[in-house]
C-alpha cells in the first residue's frame, strides 16, 4: 500500500503540473479537472458500491432517484483522490442485479423497506440500465454486482428466520437452502459473462474492472453472538460459517473466474485485505443488520470498508494509466 501511495502523489504531482503548462493565468485556480485531459470513467454496480446506508456517508442527489448513492461510496471517495485524472459518471445503484446493469430497467427502492422503514420518496421512477452510461468514449469501467442476483439479502433472511426459530442450534438454513446454491452460482456466473461480454461491445478500448465483495463473515463464526442484530442476529453461528465457505467465498470465485475469460476485464480483490474487519470483529468495515442507536443497515459496508475498497480500485485504475 505504501508503493501505492507513493505512486499516487507522483501521478498527481505530474497531473497537477501538466495542467499548470495549459491553464492561462486567470484559471490557475480552477479545479484541475478543468484542465487535465482525463479518462472517462463509469462506475456500475450494487448498494456495495452505491454506499446506500447512512454509515456510509449521505445521500447527495437532489432529486433523488432512489440508488441512494452515498458520499462516503468507493466511487465519490476516489473521485475526490483521482479527479484530476478521471472523470466519474456513477450510475451504481441499491439492489441492483447483473441484469439491472446489464439491460434491464430498474425500479429503485431507495430506504422503502416496510414493515421496517418506509421511504418518503418512494415510489421512485425506473432507471435506465446502468450499461446506457457506458459509451465508445469510455476508457475505464468499474463493476460491483452479483449479490442480489445470487439472492444474499434472501439468504439472511431465511437464515434469521429459521436461526430464531431454532434457538441458534445447528445449520436450518443450510439444510434448508443448500441444494439450491449452485444452480445460483450459475446463474450469476452465466449473466456476468453476458454482462462483461456487453460492456466490452459497448465500450470497446475500456478497461473494466470487476470489484469483488469484501469479507462480511469472520473465518471464526464464534465471534458472532446470536441474537445481536448489530452483527447477524438469530442467524445461528453454524450456518454462518456455511454462508461464508459455501456461498459468499464461491460469489467472488464466479465473479473472479467470469473475469478471468475477458481480455478487457480484470478483477479486483476486496476479501483478502478486509480479513480481520468482518461483521463480528471490533473494527468492522461492514455493518450488521443494525448500526446504533437506530440505524437500519443490512449488512452493507461503512465507510471504512469503502475507504479500503477505494484503496483497491484506485490502484487498479492507475494501472490502466500504465
Amino acid at each position: 500500500m505504501a508503493r501505492f501511495r507513493t505512486r499516487l502523489a507522483l501521478l498527481g504531482s505530474a497531473a497537477a503540473l501538466a495542467a499548470g503548462a495549459v491553464v492561462p493565468a486567470q484559471f490557475a485556480g480552477a479545479h484541475p479537472a478543468a484542465a487535465a485531459e482525463q479518462q472517462a470513467w463509469v462506475a456500475l454496480g450494487d448498494s456495495y458500491t452505491a454506499g446506500v446506508i447512512r454509515a456510509a456517508g449521505d445521500t447527495f442527489e437532489v432529486p433523488r432517484d432512489g440508488c441512494d448513492r452515498t458520499d462516503r461510496s468507493y466511487p465519490q471517495v476516489i473521485d475526490r483522490d483521482l479527479g484530476g485524472l478521471f472523470e466519474l459518471t456513477n450510475v451504481s445503484c441499491g439492489a441492483a442485479t447483473i441484469a439491472d446493469v446489464t439491460d434491464t430497467p430498474q425500479n429503485p427502492i431507495g430506504r422503502h423497506l416496510p414493515p421496517i422503514s418506509e421511504d418518503p420518496d418512494y415510489p421512485f421512477p425506473a432507471v435506465p440500465p446502468q450499461s446506457e452510461a457506458v459509451s465508445a468514449d469510455t476508457d475505464v469501467i468499474t463493476v460491483g454486482v452479483g449479490g442480489n442476483t445470487l439472492g444474499f439479502a434472501e439468504f439472511l433472511t431465511k437464515c434469521a428466520q429459521l436461526g430464531g426459530e431454532h434457538e441458534g442450534k445447528g445449520t436450518p438454513c443450510k439444510d434448508a437452502l443448500a441444494a439450491g446454491v449452485p444452480a445460483r452460482l450459475k446463474t450469476v456466473r452465466k449473466q456476468y459473462d453476458r454482462m462483461l461480454t456487453v460492456l466490452h461491445e459497448r465500450a470497446p478500448k475500456a478497461k473494466i474492472l470487476a470489484v469483488g465483495y469484501p469479507t462480511v463473515i469472520p473465518q471464526d463464526a464464534s465471534k458472532c453472538n446470536f441474537g445481536d442484530l448489530t452483527q447477524f442476529g438469530t442467524i445461528a453461528q453454524g450456518d454462518l460459517a456455511w454462508l461464508r465457505t459455501d456461498v459468499l467465498e464461491p460469489l467472488n470465485k464466479a465473479i473472479a473466474d467470469s473475469t478471468g475469460t475477458q481480455d478487457s476485464a480484470s478483477f479486483v480483490d476486496l476479501y483478502a485485505s478486509s480479513q480481520g474487519h468482518s461483521v463480528c470483529d471490533d473494527t468492522k468495515w461492514v455493518e450488521g443488520f443494525v448500526t446504533l442507536p437506530d440505524q437500519l443497515s443490512v449488512v452493507h459496508p461503512n465507510a471504512r470498508g469503502h475507504r479500503n475498497a477505494a484503496d483497491h480500485v484506485e490502484e487498479a485504475m492507475l494501472n490502466t494509466l500504465s
